[in-house]
């Protein structure tokens, strides 16, 4: 039997990250649907990458961003 390792702890022993973004600018109302990104990784697997959307000015969209990423941190405090 095949023991697995939690996501958490393989992060733990990682010396290095990759993070893993995306950033377009397109005029507000243009895009119709947004699909989840597909990575493929080293093992033959695949990962998905869900993607967000942030209307408003750049103003807003840099603070918002900025809240996001802090916030995606946040769920990873040992790193």
């Amino acid at each position: 039997m095949q023991t697995r390792v939690s996501p958490l702890f393989k992060m733990k022993l990682m010396a290095n990250l990759t993070l893993i973004y995306g950033l377009r600018l397109l005029p507000e109302g243009e895009v119709t649907e947004i699909e989840d990104a597909t990575l493929k990784l080293a093992n033959g697997h695949q990962a998905h990458v869900t993607m967000h959307m942030i209307e408003g000015s750049r103003a807003e969209i840099e603070a918002q961003l900025k809240r996001s990423l802090d916030a995606f941190f946040d769920f990873y405090p040992e790193i």
